[in-house]
């Protein structure tokens, strides 16, 4: 299983975004240089962002983004909602779909909520402050000392 393009840069939207935490709100195209990512792309989703209670947009002088919550209320799972809709690995557990040819005689079936309910819990319990936090540089001195005791 692999996250959208979308979500994944939704989690990359709100790292940046959380590294602004307590300071000055910051635009939509200051993220966007900040990620690499495209400024029409960061734009929606901050809408979706917003619209899920993640983000804050504020219009005029001053205006910009700020997260709804503190960086350490705010986990994966609900980034990946906001974007993605509920956190499902099969389509037959959602209301109203009736996709799957084996629907009536599934016996996992009924254990797909528990499946899921797993998935979600280990995306929840990301934390935003953990994904924001930058990660040291990795160190070139152990592979300079290997390649030089090689020799």
């Amino acid at each position: 299983m692999r996250l959208s393009s979308m979500a994944d840069y939704a989690v990359v939207v709100m790292a940046a975004a959380a590294r602004h935490c307590g300071g000055a709100r910051v635009s939509a195209v200051q993220l966007a240089q900040e990620t690499g990512l495209p400024a029409p792309t960061v734009q929606k989703l901050v809408s979706c962002l917003a619209n899920a209670g993640l983000l804050r947009s504020s219009r005029g002088v001053g205006g910009g983004l700020k997260l709804a919550r503190p960086a350490a209320a705010i986990t994966v799972a609900d980034i990946v909602e906001a974007v993605e809709g509920p956190i499902a690995l099969t389509a037959c557990v959602e209301k109203g779909k009736h996709e799957c040819t084996l629907e009536g005689a599934c016996t996992v079936r009924p254990h797909w909520p528990l499946v899921n309910e797993a998935l979600r819990g280990a995306l929840a319990g990301v934390s935003l402050i953990q994904l924001a936090q930058v990660a040291p540089a990795p160190s070139l001195a152990p592979q300079l000392l290997s390649s030089e005791y090689a020799a």
